[in-house]
């Protein structure tokens, strides 16, 4: 069998030895197999790191981006080059041990073609982010079409099979977990205990562009309508107050009564504009994937592959 492991990174020179020391010695329990890293345009000496491995280890494939272009086009840049029979992605940080992939490759023995990973226990991550993930994940499997798996990430197997049909897909910003879920196939999972960074510090803070809000919405408006439909619920109900509201400002006026009410009528028209302005960013994000979308752009350019 062959099994390719595919990493997406940017800056992780501090992790990359033993990262490569640990899943080599997973993967080498293969007939073949191979290891694809995706610099994601890395400003440290990562890619020399991974040539001088390359030198010893021609099984290690290196891929190099023109620039940035973040986490999921670069798996999906990984997943065009990746030869394997079974694809194995996850993160390069060591938070994710490389010795579960055994458990993941025994599930497709047994047949399942998309192996996700559950996490028990997340130690090293603060509360807030294990807080907001959980609130994330059910709503997403709430308003959408797919159920995710609650506390799996981004370390899984993928079949060739499974994989062949993501590939064919042409998101420009693709949800990557959704995908996937949503592909079907026969689906399990494995459950493991996830460790604090080995070195550095994480990548995923909230208030930067691999903030986890931000997957939140890619969730969301790839896989449901349901926030346009909730708008315009809202927009329907309200619409039916101010119309009771309305009558009954005729009928005290026709009868000649004083409606005081200055500050009521500054909250509603508070409230309503929030209303048109929170219903206006709802379209806007939907008209700007359409938008991203039919500009047909690239999702990524590769500068360099060391196959």
């Amino acid at each position: 069998m062959f099994v390719s492991l595919v990493f997406s990174f940017r800056n992780e020179e501090k992790n990359l030895n033993e990262l490569i020391k640990r899943s080599v010695k997973v993967l080498k329990k293969n007939e073949k197999y191979e290891i694809i890293f995706v610099d994601d345009a890395s400003t440290d000496k990562s890619l020399e790191i991974l040539l001088n491995h390359r030198k010893e280890n021609q099984n290690i494939k290196i891929i190099t981006t023109s620039r940035t272009f973040g986490v999921s086009p670069c798996v999906l840049a990984g997943f065009e080059k990746a030869k394997g029979d079974v694809i194995v992605y996850m993160d390069s940080d060591l938070q994710d041990p490389p010795e579960i992939i055994d458990a993941l490759i025994q599930k497709y023995k047994e047949g399942y073609e998309v192996v996700h990973t559950v996490r028990k226990k997340r130690y090293g991550e603060s509360i807030f982010k294990i807080f907001f993930t959980k609130i994330a994940y059910k709503l997403i499997s709430l308003f959408s079409d797919i159920k995710l798996l609650e506390n799996a990430g981004d370390f899984k197997l993928i079949s060739r099979k499974a994989l062949n049909e993501i590939l064919e897909m042409q998101d420009v910003d693709p949800y990557l977990r959704g995908l996937s879920v949503w592909v079907g196939y026969r689906q399990t999972y494995v459950s493991y205990e996830r460790h604090p960074r080995l070195y550095g510090k994480s990548k995923f803070r909230f208030f930067n562009n691999l903030n986890p809000y931000k997957e939140f919405i890619r969730g969301i408006t790839s896989f449901s309508l349901v926030p346009l439909y909730f708008s315009l619920f809202i927009g329907v109900i309200f619409s039916l107050i101010s119309f009771v509201f309305l009558i009954i400002v005729i009928l005290n006026k026709s009868l000649g009564l004083n409606l005081p009410g200055w500050s009521a009528i500054m909250v509603a028209i508070l409230f309503f504009g929030g209303m048109i302005l929170f219903t206006l960013g709802l379209l806007g994000i939907y008209i700007g994937n359409i938008f991203r979308q039919v500009q047909g752009r690239q999702r990524f350019i590769i500068k360099n592959f060391y196959d």
